[in-house]
Parts: C-alpha cells; sequence; structure tokens
C-alpha cells in the first residue's frame, strides 16, 4: 500500500505572500532581527526584499524556515 503523500505547507504560497504576511506580524524591524539581512534592515521595502530573496537561495531558506514556524505558531 503506497504511502499518502505528505502535505507541503509551502505548496502554492508565494514568496510575496510569505512576506506580506510575515511583515504584518513583525514588522520589518522584527523581520530583521528573525533574518539578519540588509533588506529587512536597511530601508526596507515589499520590491527589494523580493528581488534579493529570488536571488539568494540561503536568505529564502531562512524566510521559509520563519514562515513555517509562524505557520506551527497560528496552529494551521
Amino acid at each position: 500500500m503506497p504511502t499518502p503523500p505528505r502535505r507541503d505547507p509551502l505548496h502554492g504560497v508565494t514568496l510575496e505572500r510569505m512576506l506580506v504576511e510575515l511583515e504584518a506580524h513583525f514588522g520589518w524591524d522584527g523581520l530583521g532581527e528573525h533574518v539578519r539581512i540588509r533588506c529587512f534592515t536597511h530601508d526596507p521595502s515589499l520590491g527589494s526584499s523580493l528581488k534579493f530573496l529570488r536571488r539568494t537561495p540561503w536568505a529564502r531558506a531562512k524566510v521559509e524556515e520563519l514562515y513555517l514556524a509562524l505557520l506551527r505558531e497560528r496552529g494551521s
């Protein structure tokens, strides 16, 4: 009997949606404390953050980890 596929909590979630939800929850200052990257700590914006995260896999992975932690905290 095959095992059922695991539900990936990031399936269908865009990077933009993650950032919008994280920023709404933590604010840019809080994001900068959780994920120490310049695009969150110096003149942050959604556009510059998306651009940086799309070309920087290690930073994107940290943002995804924080988003998953937020989902767990919310009980989603």
